[in-house]
């Protein structure tokens, strides 16, 4: 597998730490001929993926289509892989990348998953992991596993990850357990 140079490992990390894992901006002083050689042959190797500017959110662009359009840079799970971040936390935000929104949509619906990038080993990743899991986790299992408080535990299933991430995560009651959550697979 080819390893990326020091200024591709910059913008895919640097990605990495952005909402909806966007490439853009480039780093300082990469323009012109050296970002377009740069960026095709991130395109080419599967680590990068021009995608339709969301231009309502001020999301860059990375070009213009002609139409009144624009496309932007984000990094693809290849790309993040490439960097060293855990392939469950990539493919947890690759799904989420993927969600659908609904068919019917007013102009100002806010309700579409917005991506964002999970950094390996962070507790956030845990979770995932943990949830990923056949028999799930409870709210106590993970309290445990990441030293956090139960409520703040709760927050990120809601906030984090069912409403940014927009992971379908399931509750069900457990005798013994009580409620275990899941991420069905």
């Amino acid at each position: 597998m080819t390893t990326p140079s020091d200024t591709q490992s910059l913008i895919l990390s640097r990605a990495a730490t952005r909402p909806g894992n966007l490439a853009l901006p480039l780093p300082e002083g990469l323009v012109g001929a050296a970002a377009k050689m740069v960026v095709g042959k991130m395109i080419a190797r599967g680590w990068l993926e021009e995608v339709e500017a969301n231009l309502r959110r001020s999301e860059p662009m990375w070009r213009e289509t002609g139409d009144g359009h624009g496309t932007t840079l984000i990094a693809t799970e290849a790309g993040l892989e490439a960097i060293g971040i855990e392939p469950l936390a990539a493919s947890a935000v690759a799904s989420a990348r993927k969600v659908k929104p609904k068919p019917v949509q007013m102009p100002d619906d806010t309700d579409a998953a917005k991506p964002v990038a999970i950094r390996a080993g962070t507790k956030q990743a845990q979770i995932i992991a943990m949830l990923q899991r056949p028999d799930g986790a409870t709210v106590a299992e993970m309290v445990e596993a990441t030293g956090w408080l139960a409520h703040t535990v709760r927050g990120c299933i809601s906030g984090a990850l069912k409403k940014k991430l927009g992971l379908p995560i399931a509750a069900e009651k457990v005798e013994g357990r009580g409620t275990v959550y899941r991420l069905p697979s």
